[in-house]
């Protein structure tokens, strides 16, 4: 390798250097106008927003008495469809819930041959469609220790068309 070849070399690596450079210099004089390069600002636009410490206006919730009067069995009955994993129609057939055909206005805990948790087992009174909404919305909040593992039915409307399908089984 003689020195010439040694010299094109180094005059390609520093011409290349140099147009890296002035690109890197360009896109940033491309992007950053305004010559503030040394201050420190946000780039970008403004936003207005809410004041967070604004009490925010909760929307009323309509009486579960109110959504049912006006309730489908027919919407309830698509909802079953979830129930169905673990609950039967069918009077005396347990699956691994207890049937819950003539579940509205039944005893907690009433049927026979279902092993029920003791909460259930233990609660007074009846499967009002009150206690069912209140049941389906949260079970574990309703009922500390039962067994159901379903989540709950947050939608009011969705937990009276289902006890509206329910009911229609009585």
């Amino acid at each position: 390798m003689d020195t010439m070849t040694i010299t094109k070399a180094g005059g390609a690596f520093c011409g290349a250097l140099l147009v890296f450079l002035l690109g890197a210099w360009a896109s940033e004089e491309l992007y950053h106008v305004g010559g503030h390069h040394g201050e420190d600002h946000a780039m970008g636009y403004a936003i207005e927003v809410a004041d967070s410490s604004a009490p925010v206006e909760e929307e009323e919730a309509v009486p579960f008495e109110e959504v049912y009067v006006n309730a489908s069995a027919d919407a309830g009955e698509r909802l079953w469809r979830q129930c169905s994993a673990c609950h039967v129609l069918e009077p005396g057939v347990n699956g691994t819930g207890p049937y819950l055909h003539g579940v509205v206005g039944r005893d907690k805990g009433a049927v026979d041959g279902y092993a029920y948790s003791e909460v259930l087992a233990t609660m007074d009174g009846d499967w009002t469609p009150e206690n069912l909404s209140g049941f389906l919305e949260n079970p574990r909040g309703y009922a500390q220790g039962t067994k159901m593992a379903y989540r709950g039915m947050g939608d009011v409307e969705d937990r009276a068309n289902l006890i509206a399908y329910l009911a229609t089984f009585n």
